[in-house]
């Protein structure tokens, strides 16, 4: 393995789980606000494939203005959870821009993009949406679980360099969700359908379950993308 992981900044203190055989493979997991990536290894390993790596990076701390201003760790400001909110667009392209360079590093050192997954709980799942509709690398699909796509009025403008035009993504949510409400990941799924082929979007809802990370959905979500896409 050839590379200076210090040359990208989130993954110096990325929780990685590395395969047991040659890495052909990679998953790029994304935390949601106030987490790490420490809360999302765990049901990485429990999915573990030898030839997968899985990389769980930690988001800057900065402050979030819907949390008062607080600092914690968030891929980007966030203003407001709804579709209308004002929304922080040079905050969430530099996001994007810091995931690159990770699947650019990871491209670099063997593994090729087209077997890169993205994916993402809550904020990491919008920032791996918005990181995947903007790459001009082709990657194998994206899991996004209880969130939204970020400055969804500049699409399907901001997908026009994209190589992703028919990307899988498996959009799962709960039906009890009180943050990110249904009603808004089933939007997101409507307007995902007018950017890529909408025959790759899949949009699966879960009876009772909230805003929370759920192992057993979050296992059978990247299983699945993993079987159909790696």
């Amino acid at each position: 393995m050839c590379g200076n992981n210090m040359s990208v900044p989130l993954l110096a203190e990325a929780v990685t789980v590395s395969g047991t055989e040659k890495e052909t493979a990679a998953v790029i997991f994304l935390h949601g606000l106030g987490d790490t990536g420490h809360g999302w290894s765990d049901a990485m390993t429990s999915i573990r494939l030898p030839y997968v790596k899985y990389i769980c990076p930690h988001a800057p701390r900065i402050p979030v203005t819907l949390n008062m201003k607080m600092t914690m760790p968030s891929w980007f400001d966030l203003m407001g959870l709804s579709p209308e909110s004002p929304e922080d667009e040079a905050g969430i392209k530099r996001a994007a821009e810091n995931i690159k360079a990770i699947i650019d590093h990871e491209t670099k050192n063997g593994i090729p993009a087209n077997r890169v997954l993205l994916g993402g709980f809550s904020q990491g799942g919008a920032l791996s949406l918005y990181t995947a509709l903007t790459c001009q690398q082709q990657l194998a699909g994206v899991v996004a679980l209880s969130c939204w796509l970020p400055l969804h009025k500049t699409f399907p403008q901001a997908a026009s360099g994209s190589a992703n035009k028919d990307i899988h993504i498996l959009q799962c949510h709960g039906e009890m969700d009180p943050m990110i409400p249904v009603q808004f990941g089933a939007m997101t799924a409507e307007k995902l359908k007018t950017i890529v082929n909408p025959q790759k979007v899949s949009f699966r809802t879960y009876p009772g379950l909230m805003h929370s990370s759920c192992p057993q959905v979050t296992v059978l979500a990247v299983k699945t993308c993993l079987s159909v896409c790696v």
